[in-house]
């Protein structure tokens, strides 16, 4: 399954979160991800405090626990969502 991550980090989190994972190596942040995520990509607007992710797993407990190791100072959204293929096959299933 594919998610969408966003977050928006809670007021005054900013330069210690951005601190924090700015230190972190790249086995570091697959460690906190899980052996079951696949970062796809992350993106980041560093004015504002948001970004956005895409991951993927079948493992759903993993993408929860990995958005928890990250709660505590950011509001976190997760959603599943299909690509255009996914999307146009469902669509053709609904006109059958």
């Amino acid at each position: 399954m594919t998610f969408l991550v966003t977050w928006q980090l809670h007021q005054g989190k900013l330069h210690p979160i951005l601190a924090h994972f700015s230190q972190l190596t790249d086995a570091q942040d697959q460690e906190m991800m899980g052996e079951h995520v696949k970062m796809i990509g992350r993106w980041h607007d560093l004015v504002s405090g948001t970004g956005v992710a895409v991951c993927e797993s079948d493992n759903i407990e993993e993408i929860m626990a990995y958005a928890l190791r990250w709660n505590n100072d950011m509001d976190i959204s997760v959603q599943v969502v299909v690509d255009d293929a996914q999307a146009k096959a469902l669509g053709s299933q609904l006109l059958t």
